[in-house]
Formats: structure tokens, C-alpha cells, sequence
């Protein structure tokens, strides 16, 4: 399982989950739901989805880190300011909460499932090997960021 590690791009992982939560509402009849209320649900997730990612990534561009996902031993300097005050993985939770819009969109209780699975997925297969890359590089001050700081919200 190690060798899935820090090797699929999340974005491309969620694109996976698009896919697999557009089949799985397929499966059975949507929640009734007018179709103006569950766009209006959808964009509101989008946006913030979308502000919370775009938070992430100037937060690292300021810090001249890098924002590839397979190679956080390159990581220059620890983030903790910015929205990285309230979550440590914005740009994981920012493709979460485009799940959430798409599940809203497709109006589908068996799409929602997949939501925690991709959360389950990225922690174990992008987030936990890229905290032990940091706590490697950055030690205590990492460890002191761990505890002050959720890893999701």
C-alpha cells in the first residue's frame, strides 16, 4: 500500500471521485430538490472551495514553496499564517468541499458517501507521508504547528 504514497496528484484523485460519484448516482433516484437550491448549494461550495484554495497556494507562492503534492521534502519553510491558521491541509480541503458542490449538483445521498472516502484516501496516502516529511525538516516547530492547527478544519 506504501507504493500508492505521495504518488497520484490529489486534484487527479478527485477527478477520480467526480467520476465515481457521478456513476454511483446513477444507481439511485436523486433527493428531490429543486434544481435552483441545489446550484445555489453547489456554488456556495465551489466558492468556497475555490477561495480556500486559492488561499493555500498564495500562502505557499509568498513563501516561494513548492505546491507539488508528490515532493514535500522540497518544501522550503513551514506555512502556519494565512488560512493555514485554521486548517493545515486548505488545498485537500478545498477539493473536499468540490466534492460537496458535486454531490449537491448530482443531488445523490450514495455520492455523498464518497466524500469521507477521499478524505480517508488523502490522509492516509498524501497527508500522513507528507507530515512525516515535515516533521523530518521542521521537527518541534512542525509538532507545536500539529497541535494548534487541525489537520482538515
Amino acid at each position: 500500500m506504501n507504493s500508492l504514497e505521495l504518488k497520484v496528484p490529489p486534484p487527479i484523485v478527485a477527478l477520480c471521485f467526480v467520476l465515481l460519484m457521478w456513476l454511483a448516482s446513477k444507481l439511485m433516484s436523486p433527493v428531490e430538490m429543486p434544481f435552483g437550491l441545489r446550484v445555489g448549494i453547489a456554488s456556495v461550495l465551489v466558492a468556497t472551495g475555490l477561495a480556500t484554495g486559492i488561499a493555500g497556494v498564495i500562502s505557499f507562492q509568498r513563501a516561494r514553496n513548492t505546491i507539488n503534492p508528490t515532493k514535500p521534502t522540497t518544501t522550503s519553510s513551514l506555512v502556519s499564517g494565512g488560512v493555514y491558521r485554521f486548517a493545515r491541509n486548505p488545498m485537500y480541503l478545498s477539493l473536499a468541499l468540490h466534492l460537496l458542490a458535486w454531490t449537491a449538483f448530482l443531488s445523490s445521498l450514495l455520492a455523498l458517501l464518497f466524500v469521507p472516502l477521499f478524505m480517508v484516501y488523502i490522509n492516509r496516502f498524501q497527508i500522513n507521508p507528507e507530515e512525516r516529511a515535515l516533521l523530518a525538516l521542521f521537527g518541534g516547530e512542525y509538532t507545536a504547528y500539529q497541535r494548534t492547527v487541525r489537520r482538515w478544519l
